[in-house]
Parts: C-alpha cells; sequence; structure tokens
C-alpha cells in the first residue's frame, strides 16, 4: 500500500519493513505497535476527556446553554448501565439456553482413532 505513493513509495517501505523483506525487525515493530496502539489512544481518550470536561465544549454561536445541559452521572450513566445489563443477559441467556449456537459444527464430528493421534 505505501508503495503506491509517489517518488517516495519504495523508500517508506523499506524504513517500515526495517530491511529489503519482512523479517524479525518487522514483526517485532509491528506487534510493538500493534501493543502500545490502544493505550496511546486509551490515554489521549482520557486527556480529551479531561480537557472537555474542564472547559466544557464548544458553541459557535457563543449563546449560553446551560439551561438546555442535564448531569451525565444520574441519567446517562444509568441509561449506559441498562443497555450494558441488557446485551449480558442477552449473552448469557444465549450461552445458557442455546449453548451451542455459537459453536464450531466440526465438533459434533467423531474423532477417528485411524487419523487423530
Amino acid at each position: 500500500l505505501f508503495s503506491a505513493i509517489p517518488y517516495i513509495g519504495g523508500d517508506l517501505v523499506m524504513w517500515m519493513w526495517g530491511g529489503f523483506a519482512v523479517d524479525n525487525a518487522t514483526l517485532t515493530r509491528f506487534f510493538s505497535l500493534h501493543f502500545l496502539l490502544p493505550f496511546i489512544i486509551a490515554g489521549l481518550s482520557m486527556v480529551h476527556l479531561l480537557f472537555l470536561h474542564q472547559t466544557g465544549s464548544n458553541n459557535p454561536l457563543g449563546i449560553n446553554s446551560n439551561f438546555d445541559k442535564i448531569l451525565f452521572h444520574p441519567y446517562f450513566s444509568s441509561k449506559d448501565l441498562f443497555g450494558f445489563m441488557v446485551m449480558i443477559t442477552l449473552l448469557m441467556s444465549i450461552c445458557f439456553f442455546f449453548p451451542w449456537t455459537l459453536g464450531d459444527p466440526e465438533n459434533f464430528i467423531p474423532a477417528n482413532p485411524l487419523v487423530t493421534p
């Protein structure tokens, strides 16, 4: 995908790979990136929520709209908790009453002792 970029595509691919081919350095880089990226995104999301909580959202009209705002904790957190409980109840009912629904059909094939070790 990066090789399609004109002029710098080949150099960019070699820089990302860490050499001329996919090797141990490439796997180490990509594993580190995929391990650290969720933590970086979570940290940036927390910083974003902190700044949003401290300053409030931006109003481009400049009109004070405090009378339209409601508190987050008792209203939205209870709504989210209710949705979470509904989803957990649905998942538990599937697991308890229809346990083979989400399973692999090959689990029901009897093992052949001449083929399996």
